[in-house]
């Protein structure tokens, strides 16, 4: 590992102590590979020169930041980069094939519900009209990393047959039903997980999320889709092509 020490070139005396060690921590990581192992707390510690206190704070700060993973009764290891999703007329699973990795949908639930105000509101129908609710968990290599809420506004008869067979939601209302995506609206936030989010993720209750809310169009301006998805913060960033 070479020697490595708590104050890593650029800190300063008026830096908190932690960031020292976080420099010094991030200089380690750009060393390493993906999924590799940190040595244990005591033994990182003694090398850095600094306390365990300290360097709980520096790594908490790391994981947060997606470039740790911390394995509860396992250790610390590197994380891996981060995929990227390309903010475009496309569906997750087109963007993510994009990039020459395996997507993957698990339907947690498909029902028909009245649609309540807000989503009456985005997709400009009558509240309480019936609309699909789509909510899906989307896994990259098996990794639980993103958690969608999807709304539709059209009648949609075998959506879960049909949805099955394509595995993209727009490739089968293009496919299936003659329905064109021409025009997205994307709102992105920062949020924290709640427990029932945490556990379908595998992630800590309160870790940072990306939040994007969705609304398609047709054509002709009529809104087709409205979804909440959810972005492990830790996996995902966003690049917005103009």
């Amino acid at each position: 590992m070479g020697n490595v020490t708590g104050t890593a070139p650029g800190s300063t005396q008026s830096q908190p102590r932690y960031y020292g060690t976080k420099l010094a921590l991030r200089e380690l990581i750009g060393t390493m590979q993906p999924s590799a192992a940190l040595p244990p707390e005591r033994v990182l510690a003694e090398r850095l020169g600094t306390s365990r206190t300290t360097l709980r704070k520096a790594l908490a700060e790391l994981a947060a930041e997606g470039l740790l993973r911390r394995v509860q009764g396992s250790g610390t290891f590197v994380a891996p980069p981060k995929i990227v999703h390309l903010q475009q007329l496309t569906s997750l699973t087109d963007d993510i094939t994009a990039q020459g990795l395996d997507i993957g949908s698990r339907v947690l639930a498909l029902t028909r519900v009245p649609a309540d105000d807000t989503v009456a509101d985005q997709l400009d129908i009558t509240p309480r009209r019936r609309v699909h609710r789509l909510e899906r968990l989307r896994m990259v290599g098996g990794e639980p990393l993103a958690l969608e809420v999807a709304y539709l506004a059209d009648p949609l008869p075998g959506l879960a047959r049909r949805l099955a067979d394509n595995g993209s939601l727009y490739a089968t209302l293009r496919d299936c039903y003659g329905i064109e995506i021409a025009a997205v609206e994307d709102t992105v936030e920062t949020t924290l997980t709640t427990p029932e989010e945490a556990s379908l993720l595998d992630v800590a209750v309160g870790s940072p999320m990306l939040l994007v809310h969705r609304r398609a169009r047709d054509p002709h301006g009529r809104p087709i889709e409205w979804t909440r998805s959810v972005y492990r913060g830790d996996r995902f960033r966003f690049v917005a092509h103009a």
